[in-house]
């Protein structure tokens, strides 16, 4: 049995607590000189989120989803690519 459709609002928590700490602990590149956001960032930040939500949809085991979310948390752009690519999603 999924261990995520036991609880049906835990996809929808981490994926808030992961927006927020993504937010929070954004690379350096991502940032203006002035400390703000780059719209290039605020992209790839958009992106990942939405790789990450549907990461936490795939009726995958719970170590193939660890394995993609650290993957895109560390790689943020090659990450995202490599999910896309080759991650062999199934429909959800």
């Amino acid at each position: 049995m999924n261990f995520l459709a036991k609880y049906p609002l835990r996809p929808a928590v981490t994926a808030c607590l992961m927006t927020l700490l993504t937010l929070c602990t954004s690379a350096c590149s991502r940032r203006s000189s002035s400390g703000g956001l780059t719209i290039f960032g605020a992209v790839i930040l958009i992106l990942d989120i939405l790789a990450l939500i549907d990461i936490l949809r795939q009726p995958w085991s719970l170590g193939k989803k660890i394995l993609w979310v650290a993957i895109i948390w560390f790689l943020p752009l090659l990450g995202l690519i490599l999910y896309y690519l080759v991650a062999g999603r199934g429909k959800s």
